[in-house]
């Protein structure tokens, strides 16, 4: 996939701002309870024009673990809500841990949206550009959006079960050893900042040595704690050109909470 179908640099957007067609969002989220929520982050700061991203609007709230997505009929009624249409160009961010912003980019590209892409970098790029900084909230006024699903994108726990014994097929677990030294057994490990330098994607031609083992295998999967990180590690292959790879959304809470084994 190009570069510039799934990423776009603080300097485009620059120019882009105030485009009609323009939906900016802060995908922000928040993993510690200590630290400040992302709407009062949000509220505090963010790019001109750009609406919050509630991902628990796109979220399964019935799902027996977190971060499930939603079911399609409510995904497209959500994304209509938040005011992306069809034809709209939608640019997604975060202020910290890109994995946020890829996370929203996965979810609208497996509902159909077929112009989304993350602002490399997040904020901090946008600033370091020279972007402005605006305070309170903006929202988009509701949309019709009408979905092209693509499930594939996803991978369920069966299609894990069958890989851990088919070669043919890469298990990726996207988060460090120290963090979680407990993995699904028989899959890999690449945590997603080998992929990253300052919240930044590494180039296509490095992101393709990195990935190089994975990618020679038909079929790649990534998985982390609740499907978040995994879509940074996803966004990467499909960078470094190669397309055949799903995300594992059940991922850590899934598949330990039906106690699948582990190593």
């Amino acid at each position: 996939m190009q570069r510039d179908a799934v990423l776009i640099e603080a300097e485009e957007l620059l120019d882009k701002l105030g485009d009609p067609t323009l939906r900016i969002f802060d995908t922000s989220m928040v993993f510690f309870a200590e630290a400040e929520d992302a709407p009062s982050r949000y509220l505090k700061g963010h790019i001109p024009g750009a609406a919050f991203f509630d991902h628990a609007r796109v979220t399964d709230q019935e799902a027996k673990y977190p971060y499930t997505v939603a079911p399609e009929a409510q995904l497209a009624r959500e994304i209509g809500a938040m005011g992306i249409g069809n034809a709209h160009q939608v640019v997604v961010y975060t202020t910290e841990l890109i994995a946020a912003a890829t996370r929203a980019w996965w979810i609208l590209r497996y509902a159909g949206h077929q112009n989304v892409r993350v602002l490399n970098g997040g904020l901090a790029a946008w600033q370091k550009a020279g972007g402005a900084i605006e305070q309170g909230e903006h929202t988009y006024p509701p949309a019709e959006f009408t979905p092209t699903f693509k499930p594939e994108m996803f991978a369920s726990k069966e299609e894990v079960q069958a890989a851990i014994e088919d070669g043919a097929v890469c298990t990726v677990f996207t988060l460090s050893e120290d963090a979680f030294p407990q993995m699904i057994a028989g899959s890999t490990r690449n945590d997603m900042d080998n992929l990253l330098v300052e919240d930044r994607f590494l180039s296509n031609a490095d992101l393709s040595a990195r990935l190089k083992d994975e990618a020679a295998h038909e079929r790649v999967i990534t998985y982390c704690g609740g499907g978040i990180a995994a879509t940074a590690n996803a966004v990467a292959h499909l960078l470094a050109g190669n397309e055949n790879v799903s995300v594992y959304d059940g991922s850590l809470y899934e598949w330990t909470g039906e106690g699948l084994p582990t190593g």
